[in-house]
């Protein structure tokens, strides 16, 4: 991988060279389905940033061997390859190396300068036209290599904006490899493969959206590899690197692998060769799992993450539940109240205003043993049961109060959009909500951690809650207090320090549950009683019962 951009005065600034491992190169041509057992001159292979050849240089090999194998001659193999190289000395060095590469092989001096200066384009792969052989008719059969890491507000406006315009996959802060993704994706023919060792966070981060529907829409994942602590490069990045192998057409069947520090190149042989059997859903060696799913997850959200049995688990439970937000049994997972100034609207004192303006608050510390206890906030209401705001000439202290903050107040940006309504909270309070039981969770903790509150209180913004029309929330709350459901929520949530997750809605959502009426009488009572004594063993035992799963099968036990 070769890593620069250009600033304002047209000044090359480098970010370096990352060299790819010779072992790990193999891999990708392997899995590309770039065999020298293939006759290779019928394909055409494209190394969208080839650096000093780490990827270029061993297909070239294979591609040789091949041509001999199958008696093509030297001038036939003019069209096999087309390599991008943005940093033109690099680009030069490269055909030099790919020349006395042809030499050292038999090939005319003559003949190997010119397939090198043929092979190799100076240019920002981004910005290039297409070559001559990307056409509707001839396009690339396999794209390979490890693209650049760089994040779009490290390059020059002008060219980021270049960037967006042409890939717009590029959305957000997103890095430059999603436009290589991108864009290597749109020149392939069908059964094409791109495959690329790099970063994984597209599949999960609010920037990948774009690149994540395209590939559902569009393609099929074959192979994700995630190599997060192996030595893959020849120094030491931090990259979250993972190996990536996407074909055009319909989605089939993917190989999951999670591996560590102790994944070496005779492993990853021996997964190569199992991945291209069908004999065993499931492969374990030396610093890997890995596993053969079904089918991968579809749509633009936030792709899972974890290992092959947690995987398989995730893809099981999708396919065969509905999610926990769910109209059907009137169950929705939503967030408490916003006020846009929490010292205002939430007061200690019952006296500071009419009474029937404060509500209740349940706070973060309500939850803290498992049981809820109400610590004595409330909420300052400043609306109307129908969704209005109260006349402040109707409530004199009500009015007073606010009055006395009107600064703090008018200041929110709630309050200069509409200054009419400079005392709203920024969220309108649900009347509804308060009356009716729910189960709330804390935003951020390392596990998940329901709590029942039995009506009478609203919830604050850092609490999320689950209300529904079908389900006794007793038991409801056993399957969500079950390592089952933190599993989904590790899946899909992003670790912050400490290990934390953020119990958000978008995340609870993801979590799958059965039918109320399809968990059995007895089922249902195990998860009622192991959610009121707060036992995670007994919740996820009674969870895996009404699930039908067996615990061992993905690391539950």
């Amino acid at each position: 991988m070769s890593a620069v951009v250009m600033d304002q005065g047209q000044q090359e600034r480098t970010f370096g060279d990352v060299f790819t491992r010779r072992w790990v190169v193999d891999v990708l041509l392997d899995l590309s389905g770039y065999l020298v057992d293939r006759d290779l001159a019928l394909l055409r292979l494209v190394e969208p940033s080839a650096g000093a050849g780490a990827f270029l240089l061993p297909a070239i090999e294979r591609l040789l061997t091949s041509a001999r194998a199958h008696g093509h001659a030297i001038d036939e193999l003019a069209d096999c390859i087309r390599a991008w190289e943005v940093q033109p000395q690099l680009a030069s060095d490269l055909r030099a190396r790919i020349a006395a590469t042809l030499v050292t092989s038999g090939v005319d001096p003559d003949d190997a300068q010119r397939l090198a200066r043929l092979w190799v384009v100076s240019g920002d792969y981004l910005l290039s036209g297409n070559v001559r052989w990307i056409s509707p008719d001839h396009r690339a059969d396999i794209v390979i290599g490890n693209p650049p890491y760089i994040r779009l507000e490290d390059i020059p406006d002008e060219l980021a904006g270049q960037y967006r315009k042409r890939w717009p996959a590029m959305g957000g802060r997103a890095d430059a490899y999603v436009g290589f993704i991108e864009r290597s994706l749109s020149i392939l023919r069908p059964g094409g493969r791109v495959a690329f060792i790099c970063a994984d966070r597209w599949m999960r981060n609010q920037y990948g959206r774009g690149l994540r529907k395209m590939v559902a829409d569009g393609y099929a994942l074959d192979h994700v590899w995630v190599m997060h602590d192996v030595d893959a490069f020849e120094q030491q990045v931090c990259a979250y690197p993972a190996i990536t192998v996407i074909r055009q057409g319909e989605q089939g069947g993917v190989i999951v692998a999670d591996t560590t520090a102790r994944f070496d190149e005779h492993t990853a042989a021996r997964l190569v060769a199992w991945s291209a059997t069908a004999r065993a859903s499931g492969f374990s060696g030396r610093g890997v799992e890995a596993y053969r799913l079904p089918h991968w997850f579809g749509g633009d959200e936030s792709w899972p993450t974890g290992s092959p049995a947690r995987l398989r688990l995730i893809e099981k439970l999708n396919d065969k539940f509905r999610p926990l937000h769910d109209a059907e049994t009137g169950t929705k997972v939503s967030i408490g109240v916003a006020t846009g100034a929490d010292g205002v609207f939430m007061t200690t004192d019952p006296h500071c205003v009419e009474s029937e303006r404060l509500i209740p608050l349940a706070m973060v510390r309500d939850l803290t043993s498992g049981t809820f206890a109400w610590s004595g906030t409330y909420l300052v209401n400043p609306w109307h049961e129908d969704g209005s705001l109260v006349d402040l000439d109707h409530y004199p202290r009500l009015n007073a109060y606010f009055r006395a903050h009107r600064l703090k107040l008018r200041g929110r940006y709630v309050a200069t959009k509409t200054p009419a309504a400079w005392y709203r909270t920024i969220d309108k309070v649900d009347p509804n909500l308060t009356g009716r039981d729910k189960l709330l969770l804390q935003d951020m903790k390392s596990t998940i951690h329901p709590v029942l509150e039995s009506g009478g209180h609203y919830p604050h913004h850092n609490l999320y809650y689950v209300v529904s029309d079908k389900w006794d929330l007793n038991v409801l709350g056993g399957l969500l207090l079950s390592r089952i459901a933190q599993a989904f929520i590790e899946a899909y949530c992003v670790r912050m320090n400490g290990n934390t997750l953020r119990f958000q809605a978008q995340y609870l959502k993801k979590i799958r549950v059965p039918r109320p009426d399809a968990v059995h009488a007895g089922t249902r009572a195990r998860l009622a009683r192991a959610f009121r004594d707060r036992d995670v063993d007994a919740a996820t035992v009674a969870a895996a019962e009404a699930y039908g799963i067996d615990l061992k099968d993905y690391e539950l036990v």
